[in-house]
C-alpha cells in the first residue's frame, strides 16, 4: 500500500474519533459544565484530517503513487470528513450549531449529484465531471463555517436593520450563508452539466469518469 493511500485511511479512521469528542463535548455543554480539552481534542483531530488532504494528494502526485484505491478512498474521506462535520454540529448540542437548513442544504446537494451521476453512468455507460470554482468554493467555505463554529469564535452580535426588519445576525452567520448560497449554486451547476450530457450524448460516453 503507498504512503498517500495510508494517510487517506488514516483520515477516514480519523473521522469518528473526531465524532466522539464532538459528542462528548456536546453533552457537557448541555450538562452546563464544558469539557474545553474535549473541544479542542475535536478541533485538533478535525483539523490533522483536513490537512491529510493536501498533504496526500501532494504525496500522489509527488512520487507518483495515484493507484485506483486512492481515486475511490480520497473522495470517500473528503466527503465523509465534511458531512461528518457539519451534521455532527447541527445535533450535538455545542454552544453554536448549524441550522438544520444547512445541514440539509448540504446533504441533498450531494445526494443530487451522486445520484445524477450514477443515473449518467447507468445511462451513458460513463460519466464526466467537471469539477468548478464554485464547487471548491463552496467546499472551501464548508471548511471554514466548520472551523468557525468550532473555535466558537464571535466578535460580535448585533441587530441589522434592512428596511423594516431587524434581523439578529452574528458573525458566525456569516460563513455559514455564503457555504449555503455556494454549495446551492455550486448543486445547480453540476446540473446543468448533467442535463446537457444526458441531452449531448444518446451513447456511451469515452471520457473518463473524474471525481468530484
Amino acid at each position: 500500500m503507498t504512503t498517500a493511500n495510508k494517510i487517506t485511511i488514516t483520515r477516514i479512521l480519523l473521522i469518528p474519533v473526531f465524532v466522539m469528542m464532538a459528542i462528548y463535548y456536546g453533552r457537557s455543554v448541555q450538562r452546563g459544565a464544558p469539557i474545553e480539552w474535549q473541544r479542542w481534542a475535536a478541533i485538533a483531530v478535525f483539523t490533522v484530517a483536513a490537512a491529510s488532504d493536501g498533504i496526500d494528494g501532494y504525496i500522489a502526485r509527488r512520487f507518483n503513487q495515484r493507484t485506483r484505491l486512492g481515486v475511490v478512498l480520497d473522495p470517500i474521506a473528503d466527503k465523509g470528513l465534511l458531512l461528518t462535520g457539519i451534521i455532527t454540529l447541527s445535533v450535538s448540542n455545542w454552544a453554536y450549531e448549524f441550522p438544520a437548513w444547512f445541514a440539509v442544504l448540504v446533504v441533498a446537494r450531494d445526494a443530487v449529484i451522486v445520484i445524477g451521476t450514477l443515473t449518467l453512468h447507468f445511462l451513458n455507460g460513463s460519466v464526466h465531471v467537471r469539477p468548478t470554482w464554485m464547487g471548491k468554493t463552496a467546499t472551501a467555505l464548508q471548511m471554514v463555517a466548520i472551523g468557525v463554529y468550532m473555535l466558537q469564535y464571535n466578535p460580535f452580535q448585533e441587530n441589522l436593520v434592512v428596511g423594516r426588519w431587524n434581523l439578529d445576525v452574528a458573525f458566525l452567520d456569516i460563513p455559514v450563508w455564503l457555504a449555503g448560497i455556494f454549495t446551492l449554486l455550486s448543486g445547480m451547476g453540476y446540473l446543468a452539466q448533467g442535463v446537457a450530457q444526458m441531452h449531448h450524448h444518446g451513447h456511451p460516453d469515452p471520457k473518463d469518469q473524474n471525481e468530484i
